[in-house]
């Protein structure tokens, strides 16, 4: 499979669950690829594998709350491969524990997640666009989230700065399209991660499937054939754009579920 020869990606997260699906199909689509995490063990066993199974993959250490990090692991990608014309933004974080509602929030989990989740956005494509310039274009593609689009009763902290990546991808998009730069994002919903299986109750994960128009829910690789699209040339008219990528979770009437519920008990 060859959809992405020639390309060169940076992906940032790429040793564990969505980032890691990314880098491993976008290597069976021929692109190289740089692992960039702060897991650095992760990303380099996930880059053995991956040549393992005769793609070109190497690994970087990144800190993406640190400037200097973010580019360093730009750099060391050019040094690597001569190019970079693939931007995976895929860092997130949060904390359940203290990005709360408005009146609870940390104030300094609000300013870590803003700088973790936001601003590492705009770091990588400061320090990658440059270098897509010189390559005569490249794809940025940006992790937001569907948080990013509604509101909940905690996580104000990581919706307020998702709902910065979409922004964020719009203004990417429009400054630099001229210089054959496209930017977009990808909302994902739950995605069943490692993360979101060790962590989330069962009770939770079947709150959010009742809620599902489609009747399971995401995988990694979900999210990293989306990405996978909008890095190749088959987008190539796409930008400034984010891609909803939650099995329809957001799309109806929040009480459509509770309303055929009743409909069937009022026939019976």
């Amino acid at each position: 499979m060859t959809r992405l020869k020639g390309k060169v990606a940076l992906i940032t997260g790429g040793a564990s669950g969505i980032g890691l699906s990314t880098a491993n199909l976008m290597a069976q689509e021929g692109a190289k690829v740089v692992i960039a995490d702060f897991n650095a063990e992760g990303a380099r066993e996930a880059a053995e594998n991956i040549k393992n199974q005769g793609g070109e993959a190497v690994s970087v250490f990144l800190d993406a709350g640190d400037e200097v990090s973010i580019k360093e692991a730009v750099e060391f990608t050019v040094q690597q491969y001569g190019k970079l014309t693939t931007l995976f933004s895929n860092v997130g974080s949060t904390n359940l524990k203290k990005d709360l509602d408005i009146v609870n929030v940390d104030l300094d989990e609000w300013d870590r997640l803003m700088n973790i989740n936001l601003k590492s956005v705009l770091l990588g494509s400061r320090f990658a666009i440059p270098h897509m310039i010189n390559a005569g274009g490249g794809s940025i593609i940006n992790t937001a989230s569907m948080a990013g689009f509604a509101g909940d009763a905690v996580r104000v902290a990581y919706g307020a700065s998702k709902a910065g990546v979409v922004n964020l991808t719009k203004y990417i998009a429009t400054q630099y399209g001229k210089h054959n730069i496209r930017s977009n994002a990808v909302a994902p919903g739950l995605i069943l991660t490692p993360a979101a299986k060790n962590n989330m109750p069962s009770e939770v994960l079947d709150i959010f499937e009742k809620y599902n128009a489609l009747p399971y829910h995401g995988e990694p690789d979900d999210i990293g054939h989306t990405v996978v699209f909008l890095a190749s040339d088959e987008s190539k008219f796409i930008t400034g754009q984010t891609i909803q990528v939650e099995g329809g979770h957001y799309i109806a009437n929040p009480t459509a579920p509770d309303f055929e519920q009743f409909m069937k008990m009022a026939q019976q």
